[in-house]
């Protein structure tokens, strides 16, 4: 069993979220896109889900699982009730409509240790002083044919270049992100720090 709240708390820890109250009900947003939207008694919710599947969802638990209303089915949309909803199945389902709507390169984030989602999204909207505690002071960044280390000096970069792609790979240690990297080729032998 969840509820709207723990939708949020899984839905807002995604990299580009935002919630809006439109006409009086809760959307999850990226940018203009809404992949989760509540009831107004946020009791149900609708979210992205593939319109050549969302059928067979339906039909594998109709107590749980209904399709919109006739005005949402040219949208790629499904229904659920919340209270049927374990937290695990709805994670997943929130973490799938999130990322019909965001670019592949995302898309591993949210598998990625915390807080490298967290981290990476700060990046993107340039908030230093927030991603600075998510940092490791010994912070070891290599994206292409950069490398760096040291947190002061990785921040001093992003703030002067465009934000970097999402890491590939990362190490987390006390918390905090230790290495960042960024591949652009496999290797072919042992580790790839």
């Amino acid at each position: 069993m969840t509820d709207a709240d723990a939708v949020r708390r899984v839905a807002l820890a995604l990299p580009r979220v935002y919630e809006r109250e439109v006409r009086g009900r809760w959307k999850l947003k990226v940018k203009q896109i809404v992949f989760v939207a509540f009831s107004r008694d946020e009791q149900d919710m609708g979210f992205g889900f593939p319109k050549a599947e969302r059928e067979g969802l339906v039909a594998s638990d109709p107590q749980t699982f209904y399709l919109p209303g006739p005005a949402d089915m040219r949208y790629q949309w499904v229904c659920a009730h919340l209270a049927k909803l374990d937290e695990q199945e709805m994670a997943e389902l929130v973490t799938d409509a999130w990322r019909m709507c965001t670019p592949q390169m995302l898309h591993d984030l949210p598998e990625m240790p915390a807080p490298t989602a967290r981290a990476w999204d700060l990046v993107e909207k340039q908030e230093w002083h927030d991603v600075r505690p998510l940092l490791h002071p010994y912070l070891h960044f290599h994206d292409g044919d950069i490398s760096l280390r040291g947190r002061d000096k990785v921040i001093a970069y992003l703030r002067a270049h465009p934000t970097p792609k999402p890491p590939t790979e990362v190490e987390v240690r006390d918390g905090q992100l230790y290495r960042w990297r960024r591949s652009r080729r496999q290797f072919a032998r042992g580790a790839p720090w």
